[in-house]
């Protein structure tokens, strides 16, 4: 630490630090942070805020609800005033939503860009809870008074989140911890918002409209599995320990190691590991650290868990990424980590070559294999989306392309298909949308996939089917094709034959004009209705008028049969015109 200068030390990094007078100011904001979760509060204020939000979303798709008339930049402005509240009540209802945000930012797959571009800035800056209640839980788990489990033990905390704080400490030994301990109650607080979550799933699950090419159960299944994996502390102590021994070999990388004897599910004791955040960058350069050999380091870091550990980072945000004195990378919390198994990096392989060959059909059938992609009747709207964007994203070279621009149009194309990417995909996604970016913070020039190329080519070339190398591999492409061009005349002739014999039947289908047929029709049936509501309510007026209430009552009662048909038929005319 000497080798900084005083404004390097005041910029000394700890994950999700949060400044004093934030935690004070926070206090009162939340309910939840008392510690004392009333089921019925709890189901009350989620209710509240999921029905307020599907207000919202049935009002968007209203178009009589735009004041002088509906836009595409109403509806985005629109959209950008829901994302921030969605933001600051997921802020409000706590941890659990606060992680779900955090989760569902990375899903624009499945929300608009708005919502999820608000999401991503949900930053978990939540308010301290008590040394008292430190106290309690470190003696609880360890057994211990805390006095005899470390010789100094500093009551404020070095940062605060949503699952948990840090606070420094010393062992006996002299030396240097941070002491990770969880919020109280977290467990209780998960159980009882996790299960009204699933009745939430559940419900859009069986919504006519938002359930539609949606898993809502599975997304949520999904929400689960990360969520009690990051509240379990001896798993992030296991992850930790993972991720250090695939670094052992590599000098620029540091990670804290575990002190497992002190460690348990709600405490985690770490070496203490100081450094600059990758993010302050007028600090970096007071240490004479520098900015561009630092952009290319962390690239190659992601790429190493990625591409050659399968194990990496999931969530690698310039909170959880700093530098030492000496310009070594340190990574921080590890409790979102993901796994490419064996088979899904095959999956991902083949997904590989068909983007080299701009093969639409290799790719789709790729990602149905690797379930990122739902098998339903009809694909081939999805392989043209597939096969617009491998036109578009092969007309420029590999290392001039953007993974932002990219992971952008993927979702863009996504968005509202059967495409339904796993959490890991996702996570890989995001990482390196958010190392590009803090690449370009480090180094305007900086290309994340300039770096990733000749990782990439490696990978490639020790995973072809046969072992060898690239150029075998589009050897035997070629013969291939060879053979089918070959084939192809006769192929053609077997084809005709069977034209003239009827044994193949061709049916067209021109789908626009079908619904197009369908709404005129139902605009007919709809102004029949009309008619015959009007007619029976102006009778039923008329023998009001002239007294005769016994029939009034019974038209009137009539006139209800075709205003109730007249009003499912405006409805489904209203959804024809959602899909023009």
């Amino acid at each position: 630490m000497s080798a900084l200068s005083s404004q390097a030390n005041s910029r000394v990094s700890n994950p999700n630090a949060i400044p004093a007078p934030r935690l004070e100011r926070a206090k009162s904001t939340y309910r939840w942070n008392r510690g004392n979760y009333s089921k019925n509060r709890r189901r009350f204020d989620i209710w509240v805020f999921v029905l307020t939000l599907i207000f919202k979303l049935i009002r968007n798709g209203k178009k009589w609800t735009y004041a002088g008339g509906f836009t595409e930049e109403k509806l985005a402005a629109r959209q950008k005033i829901q994302a921030q509240w969605i933001k600051d009540s997921l802020l409000e209802l706590g941890p659990t939503f606060i992680k779900v945000g955090q989760l569902f930012s990375t899903r624009a797959d499945l929300f608009p860009e708005a919502y999820v571009h608000e999401l991503s800035k949900l930053q978990d800056r939540v308010p301290a809870f008590s040394y008292e209640q430190t106290k309690q839980i470190i003696e609880a788990d360890l057994g211990k008074p805390i006095n005899v489990l470390f010789r100094s033990f500093d009551p404020v905390p070095l940062a605060a989140a949503s699952l948990g704080q840090v606070h420094k400490a010393q062992l006996h030994s002299g030396e240097e911890v941070v002491v990770k301990v969880q919020r109280p109650g977290l467990k209780q607080l998960f159980t009882i918002d996790l299960a009204i979550l699933k009745k939430i799933a559940w419900y859009f699950q069986n919504h006519p409209r938002w359930g539609k090419n949606r898993d809502w159960l599975g997304i949520y299944a999904e929400c689960c599995r990360i969520l009690w994996q990051e509240v379990d502390y001896l798993q992030e102590g296991r992850s930790a320990d993972t991720f250090r021994r695939n670094f052992r070999g590599i000098d620029w990388v540091k990670v804290p190691k575990v002190y497992w004897r002190y460690a348990s599910p709600r405490v985690l004791t770490l070496e203490y590991v100081p450094g600059i955040k990758i993010s302050h960058y007028e600090a970096l350069e007071a240490a004479g650290l520098e900015r561009k050999k630092l952009a290319k380091l962390s690239a190659r870091a992601y790429l190493q868990q990625l591409l050659n550990d399968g194990f990496f980072h999931a969530d690698p945000h310039p909170g959880n990424l700093a530098v030492s004195p000496d310009g070594s990378l340190i990574f921080y919390d590890f409790g979102m980590m993901g796994e490419i198994k064996a088979n899904v990096k095959a999956g991902l392989m083949e997904t590989m070559l068909g983007i080299t060959e701009k093969n639409a059909d290799r790719v789709m059938n790729s990602l149905v294999t690797l379930g990122a992609l739902e098998a339903t009747g009809d694909l081939a709207p999805v392989r043209r989306s597939i096969q617009f964007m491998l036109d578009n994203f092969m007309d420029k070279p590999f290392e001039a392309q953007s993974i932002t621009a990219i992971s952008d149009d993927l979702y863009e194309i996504a968005y509202d298909q059967p495409f339904r990417f796993p959490a890991t995909f996702t996570f890989v996604m995001r990482a390196f949308s958010t190392l590009e970016g803090v690449g370009k913070g480090l180094d305007p020039e900086f290309n994340f996939m300039a770096v990733a190329q000749p990782f990439a080519l490696q990978v490639m070339s020790e995973n072809l089917p046969s072992g060898s190398n690239i150029i075998d591999q589009l050897g035997r492409q070629a013969a291939q094709l060879s053979t089918s061009t070959f084939g192809l005349p006769r192929r053609i002739e077997d084809t005709i034959d069977k034209l003239d014999r009827g044994d193949i039947r061709i049916r067209v289908r021109a789908q626009e004009s079908d619904r197009l047929l369908r709404k005129l029709g139902g605009m007919q049936l709809a102004t029949n209705y009309t008619l015959i509501f009007c007619a029976l309510i102006l009778s039923a007026t008329l023998l009001f008028v002239n007294g005769s209430f016994i029939p009034t009552a019974v038209v009137g009662a009539i006139a209800l049969v075709p205003g109730w048909a007249l009003w499912r038929l405006l409805k489904k005319l209203d959804r024809y015109d959602r899909k023009f």
